[in-house]
């Protein structure tokens, strides 16, 4: 039992979690061909790498010493607050990393207010010492202040602190003498995380986490709380509802490396994972046949944002994807559903159409760049929030927003954040840059982060976390502009486009192929405008001086995904195949428009 520690890391978006993990897998000499440093062995998924965000909660084990640790990592991102909680209920100490310069970020707190509350010892990991402008004493105060600000105990807020650059693959407890590799933390780890309890008593287990095999379908993963279990024992499932299934392990596996092995018996305090239970949930408890004793469930955050998938019903559709029918899109998000926890789903207006729900833009927009990148065509309709009604007033999500950027930038952010309904409730200078602070409904970040990126140079460092449903803030004002839409289906022409640049901004480049009731571009007023692009110039037998200038355009915009789906209005779609994003009309042709707005 005192051989193991299991450790959850924390930390913000992008302040080297998964870089730090990586380290100690090579230290660990998991990997024979390991590869070089940067390979982010972690974030396997190609969406993680190139967002460099951790999306999945994952499991891992290193063995040090004779010790095994088991690191969970987490993600730092608030849209992937369900992952958080789960995870930390498998935890006995938690890694607190923090980057030297920018010190902690409102991500950091949301994850770390939740391993406090549960009286998880924590460990500051100081990262990112080699940075010019860092500043480790600085923010290791910080630390302390955020902690005590959060309702620490006193021996939480006795943490011990190491500091160092896990990219350069070295750890120490003092940041001016470099070390040579990372045996101070992993010693650390040992001497400050406790060892899991023992307890005596009839088996328990709470599902905290859980994968998908093809093979063996869903997997459950958990932490043993009480007793010794081994395969092919009886159990009973203690639902959340408070029924009772009985059930049976099959196979017991736990994790060696980033592998999982099996195994004859898992003790009590050690993560695994038991195939066989069938019908489980997140927050159930596997439990003893003869008296099952359930442990406390797990609360999962609810989702705030809704979206309706429905199948790609474009002219253009079937010519890059392959699985284009409403059969394989209800297929793919039941089969999303059994392992992404936020997530809910149901039946659209029509039998081709789906309404996700989800716990925010990032959260969703995953999902669709996930189906993409598998071969899926499909459209997705606005975002919208989710609201409640409390005591008989109508309520919306709120989210506390953090802005870090330069100082003759702050004007420019406080107003566009007010437009939206956002609150200013603090604010302070960090050396050249200054942080602010607020309180923004939900639905006002829709399209926020992209605006302010624009009007600050891509200086605004950007980020926020559910916090609360309170009373409904009034309308916020839409986009002003509306659509280009082209009334033609055809090859764009350059001829034309330079005709009509000056009626907005384009989206296409000439020579694109486009149809009728497709968002080409933004009018530059505020109503749509149909213009016909497919033109091409009358040749005459007459030539004259200065006819035959050359067309100037301006390069087209490329929305991102999330960018595509803040822009659209409610009565546009974001067509998606897996090569090209689309904005189009939900009715294309331009009577029935008419006829609907009529």
């Amino acid at each position: 039992m005192q051989k193991i520690r299991n450790i959850a890391i924390i930390a913000h978006v992008d302040h080297g979690k998964t870089t730090l993990v990586d380290r100690m897998i090579l230290q660990a000499k998991l990997f024979r061909d390991a590869g070089k440093m940067g390979d982010l062995i972690m974030d396997s998924n190609d969406l993680e790498r190139e967002r460099g965000i951790t999306i999945l909660a994952k499991n891992m084990s290193v063995p040090y010493k004779d010790y095994k640790i088991n690191i969970i990592d987490t993600p730092g991102h608030a849209d992937f607050g369900g992952e958080v909680e789960r995870v930390l209920n498998m935890a006995d100490g938690v890694l607190l990393l923090v980057d030297a310069f920018e010190g902690t970020m409102p991500q950091t707190r949301f994850v770390l207010q939740k391993a406090i509350g549960m009286g998880k010892k924590p460990i500051v990991v100081i990262n990112k010492v080699d940075k010019p402008n860092c500043r480790p004493d600085e923010v290791n105060e910080q630390v302390f202040d955020l902690m005590f600000s959060l309702d620490a105990t006193e021996d939480q807020l006795d943490f011990k602190t190491v500091y160092g650059s896990a990219k350069n693959g070295w750890m120490s407890l003092d940041w001016k003498n470099p070390g040579t590799d990372i045996t101070p933390l992993l010693d650390t780890i040992l001497e400050v995380i406790p060892a899991p309890e023992y307890k005596e008593g009839t088996i328990q287990m709470l599902i905290s986490s859980l994968e998908y095999s093809p093979y063996v379908g869903r997997i459950a993963v958990g932490r043993v709380n009480r007793g010794t279990l081994k395969p092919g024992m009886p159990v009973t499932l203690c639902k959340r509802d408070g029924t009772f299934e009985k059930s049976k392990i099959k196979e017991l596996m736990v994790f060696q490396g980033l592998e999982k092995i099996k195994a004859d018996e898992v003790k009590c305090g050690d993560l695994c994972a038991v195939v066989g239970v069938e019908g489980f949930e997140i927050g159930d408890t596997i439990a003893d046949i003869e008296n099952p004793e359930a442990l406390p469930t797990i609360d999962i955050d609810e989702p705030t944002m809704s979206m309706l998938f429905t199948i790609n019903d474009s002219p253009f559709f079937g010519r890059e994807g392959k699985l284009v029918t409403s059969r394989h899109l209800r297929e793919r998000l039941e089969k999303e559903l059994e392992k992404n926890l936020a997530m809910k789903l149901k039946n659209g207006v029509t039998a081709d159409s789906f309404i996700v729900f989800g716990r925010g833009v990032l959260h969703l927009s995953v999902l669709i760049e996930t189906m993409r990148r598998e071969g899926f065509e499909l459209q997705v309709g606005q975002p919208k929030v989710l609201d409640k009604n409390l005591n008989g007033i109508r309520c919306e999500p709120v989210e506390h927003l953090t802005i870090d950027l330069p100082e003759e930038m702050v004007g420019r952010a406080i107003e566009m954040v007010t437009r939206r309904k956002g609150t200013l409730l603090h604010m302070e200078t960090r050396g050249e840059r200054t942080h602010l602070d607020f309180d923004i409904p939900s639905r006002g970040l829709i399209g926020l982060r992209s605006n302010l990126l624009t009007a600050t140079q891509g200086e605004a460092v950007v980020a926020h976390r559910f916090k609360a449903y309170e009373p409904f803030k009034g309308e916020i004002e839409k986009r002003n502009n509306g659509s280009l839409i082209s009334i033609d289906t055809g090859i764009a022409i350059a001829y034309s486009m330079d005709k009509l640049k000056d009626r907005g901004r384009f989206f296409i480049h000439p020579g694109d192929e486009i149809y009728a009731g497709q968002v080409v571009g933004e009018n530059s007023r505020g109503d749509d405008l149909g213009i016909n692009l497919c033109k091409t110039k009358k040749l005459t037998n007459v030539r004259a001086s200065g006819t035959d200038d050359k067309a100037m355009l301006a390069p087209p915009i490329n929305f991102s995904l999330e960018e595509a789906l803040e822009f659209i209005q409610e009565d546009e779609f974001v067509e998606l195949t897996p090569k090209s994003i689309r904005l189009r009309k939900i009715y294309l042709d331009e009577n029935e428009r008419k006829r609907r707005k009529g």
